[in-house]
């Protein structure tokens, strides 16, 4: 494929990704492949929750992992704070008796003290002093997080003064901040697990909307670099870099 239509392309897939809503990245099926965990998340968190537990998702996104944990409609409760997720939360929510809780403010929690059994986050940032208001005494806070230095390697190349967004958010010190509130850690785990792009037009799908990884992308300020990754591709068939997951299952004392 010529440079001009390689181009073309990756403006393409750049216009696209400006109307990603939901989080779902089904566009890049067969284009990328990300390396399995060495725990399930969901599975985890069906582990630990009783059908008669009050269960808060905070930044719960498309709610599809939510949904797919089973939970009885009225003893959830979710939080979100990205206007288009809210607009598609209300149409699929509201009709199921799920609460919402919307705001315009990053990790803001509802003002619902020691009302929940189980807080669950998935990817979502941490609000420390929200998370013990709002959780009974012996209940669990379950948490999936993107550690700081994930995409480290794609991210730096693409550029130059590269920091990463959340330099803070190691299990280290999440399990820290955690235990200095009287939290018991019951599990803990960190993998750096591969992924891969097989063009890089899903790189630049996922590299516009991963924007926080990928401050100030665009394809035409990183045109000359896209082509060298282009070069990676055309020799070995895909570009490589890891991930940083870090999972940890607390309880309030």
């Amino acid at each position: 494929m010529k440079n001009k239509d390689l181009l073309q392309q990756w403006l393409n897939e750049e216009k696209l990704a400006k109307h990603f809503t939901g989080w779902d990245f089904s566009h890049l099926a067969h284009r990328w492949y990300n390396e399995q965990l060495p725990w399930n998340y969901p599975e985890i968190v069906k582990q630990h929750l009783k059908n008669t537990d009050q269960l808060l998702d905070t930044g719960t996104g498309d709610a599809e992992l939510l949904l797919s944990f089973g939970h009885p409609y009225d003893h959830t409760v979710v939080t979100e704070t990205w206007q288009p997720n809210i607009d598609l939360l209300k149409k699929k929510l509201a009709p199921l008796g799920i609460q919402l809780y919307a705001s315009e403010q990053e990790n803001d929690m509802p003002d619902m003290p020691n009302s929940f059994d189980i807080i669950t986050n998935s990817h979502d940032g941490l609000n420390f002093t929200g998370i013990v208001r709002c959780l009974k005494p012996n209940g669990l806070f379950i948490t999936e997080q993107v550690g700081a230095t994930n995409n480290y390697s794609l991210s730096s190349f693409l550029s130059d003064n590269y920091v990463p967004a959340y330099p803070q958010n190691t299990l280290v010190k999440v399990a820290s901040n955690f235990v200095e509130r009287g939290f018991q850690i019951l599990q803990s785990d960190v993998a750096y697990p591969k992924i891969r792009f097989y063009d890089v037009g899903a790189l630049v799908y996922y590299a516009t909307i991963i924007s926080w990884e990928f401050p100030a992308f665009s394809v035409l300020k990183c045109q000359t670099k896209l082509q060298q990754l282009q070069n990676i591709i055309d020799q070995i068939g895909f570009i490589e870099s890891n991930e940083d997951r870090f999972l940890l299952v607390a309880k309030k004392q």
